[in-house]
């Protein structure tokens, strides 16, 4: 895909794991868009992704990483072998509206100072789900941490995923959603994709808090949706997942802490073990109550 000055072809990453129907809805709906770039990173699905992709869009390239290697590494393998301008990252249960691509285009060709901007992300039942975000201080992190489960309408939760913001606008953000953004070349190659020791989550807050150190600007644009069917890999293996993800929370936290908060880094990872358990505990009971 070509659009205007200034942006330049667009290549497609989507990074699968099991999610074989849903990866065909989503090379569709990148189709639909006119990129005619696409490379599908497989985490060794072994569910026929591979053999349906072939089936249905034989022009679609598919890498077998050979193992689940979690969704940065995956992408970055797969970022190597397009050829675009402009990175479109995705999960593979997203479908991208009509329009997304080139609403997302036009906000990188705007401004070569924007770095990677991400779309409207909404749910199956069509509720926003809150893409853009802030980096919280640790009196926001700690109040979402362990009322967010529980009072999701809470201040903290509310600050740090800016849910009392106009969703309805163009905006710049510390950071969206990995689940589907569109980056620049030049700032991918520069800040080195993903970083690779995040397994899953918080990959996409580091790529931002990086080309936010280096210059750039991240941005919302709510005239790209895209619609995400959430947690269709990820629920396969929940306990797993949320093992990895306040695994990520704290590696991101060690990372990005100097001074004297850095001496917080024991209780922090201590109070990071005890919201694990208590997802680990609040999914059980909701798995007992499903069945």
């Amino acid at each position: 895909m070509r659009s205007g000055p200034g942006a330049g072809r667009v290549s497609a990453v989507v990074v699968n794991y099991k999610a074989r129907d849903h990866l065909l809805e989503c090379v569709r709906s990148l189709r639909v868009e006119g990129v005619d770039d696409v490379v599908v990173a497989d985490n060794d699905s072994r569910d026929g992704s591979r053999e349906a992709l072939a089936a249905s869009d034989p022009g679609a390239r598919f890498l077998p990483t050979g193992a689940n290697l979690g969704y940065g590494t995956a992408a970055n393998r797969a970022a190597t072998l397009t050829v675009g301008d402009l990175l479109l990252v995705c999960n593979s249960d997203v479908v991208l509206e009509p329009g997304a691509v080139k609403a997302m285009v036009a906000v990188l060709a705007a401004d070569r100072r924007v770095a990677l901007v991400g779309p409207r992300i909404e749910n199956l039942d069509g509720s926003l789900y809150p893409s853009p975000r802030t980096f919280p201080d640790l009196g926001v992190a700690l109040g979402h941490a362990f009322l967010g489960q529980v009072a999701p309408k809470n201040r903290f939760t509310r600050t740090y995923r800016m849910l009392d913001w106009d969703h309805a606008r163009t905006v710049e953000a510390d950071w969206v959603s990995g689940s589907c953004f569109l980056v620049r070349r030049e700032a991918w190659v520069t800040l080195g994709g993903f970083d690779e020791s995040y397994f899953m989550y918080a990959e996409d807050v580091d790529l931002c808090w990086r080309a936010n150190r280096a210059g750039w600007k991240v941005a919302f644009e709510p005239a790209a949706r895209v619609m995400h069917a959430q947690g269709v890999s990820t629920d396969q293996r929940p306990y797993r997942m949320i093992v990895e993800h306040h695994r990520s929370l704290l590696r991101f936290w060690r990372r990005t802490t100097t001074g004297p908060l850095a001496a917080l880094v024991p209780v922090v990872a201590a109070g990071l073990v005890v919201r694990a358990g208590l997802a680990c505990a609040q999914r059980a009971v909701g798995s007992r109550r499903a069945r």
